[in-house]
């Protein structure tokens, strides 16, 4: 076991508990909350979700790192702009890459050359790789960790819930009602793991007219049904937007509501994680 001090999980942990705990922790870093973002299915935006999040946080004035625990399909760094920087390895761990604004981040993209090359491990090396990310990196003090979990159930969402203090889950979800079954999946195992669902996103959710900002929903899907389900609350609706879909590097690229929804999805995890 590594230093309990350093976990965001000691003052919840009872004597039991700490001398079986799996987690280990790197002594060099002091991380508050630790927060994943999960779908149970690729393509509805989780990317995108993680770093607005992580963004919205920092211009809250939280010191945040993000992690791309998606090994092999590692979108962050492209998300942000640097997917031509490199993360520094040293031989006290590795240095994640820190963007203008203080954000830390690592991906594997950021430690290959080539972003292009695809990762043909099984799941055991790349749950070690993830696992190294918490224990090996070097993210020092930080109010929030976001990581950006791989879509659906399996070995390396298992062991971020083993491994990794998580404080709580965000889960991203578009409203269908096919899609809302797989996040029910990914709900219970949460549950199953005794980790949080600290809230739901609902990405894609309308388009808004320019002319009458009418609200149009695309999709059927009952979401206020689903939320009451499973007692958790909405954290936030985003629509579907060409600027979204550009993939903007900040949160000052965005249009001015869709910003403040961003925002207040950052002040409604705090708020969650707080209470």
């Amino acid at each position: 076991m590594g230093d309990c001090n350093s976990c965001p999980s000691n003052s919840k942990c009872s004597t039991s508990k700490k001398e079986e705990c799996g987690i280990k922790n790197n002594p060099l870093n002091h991380v508050k909350h630790v927060i994943g973002v999960m779908s149970g299915k690729g393509g509805v935006g989780k990317s995108t979700v993680s770093v607005m999040l992580a963004k919205s946080l920092v211009k809250q004035g939280y010191k945040v790192g993000i992690m791309d625990a998606d090994i092999t399909g590692p979108s962050v760094p492209r998300l942000l702009g640097i997917e031509d920087k490199r993360a520094t390895v040293m031989e006290q761990g590795i240095v994640p890459y820190i963007l203008k604004d203080g954000l830390k981040v690592i991906s594997l993209n950021l430690l290959i050359e080539e972003e292009n090359k695809p990762v043909i491990w099984r799941g055991p090396m790349i749950g070690k790789m993830v696992q190294q990310f918490w224990t090996d990196v070097i993210w020092e003090d930080l109010d929030y960790l976001v990581i950006d979990m791989p879509p659906g159930t399996g070995d390396v969402a298992l062991t971020i819930m083993q491994m990794i203090p998580l404080e709580g889950i965000v889960m991203v979800s578009v409203p269908q009602d096919m899609i809302s079954m797989i996040v029910a999946k990914a709900i219970n195992m949460t549950k199953a793991m005794n980790v949080d669902v600290l809230g739901v996103i609902e990405n894609m959710s309308y388009i808004q007219c320019p002319d009458c900002s009418k609200k149009i929903r695309l999709f059927e899907g009952d979401v206020d049904k689903f939320l009451k389900e499973h007692d958790l609350p909405l954290f936030g609706e985003i629509p579907m937007h060409k600027d979204i879909i550009k993939m903007p590097h900040t949160l000052e690229e965005l249009p001015d509501e869709i910003r403040e929804i961003f925002e207040n999805i950052g002040t409604n995890v705090v708020n969650a994680v707080e209470k």
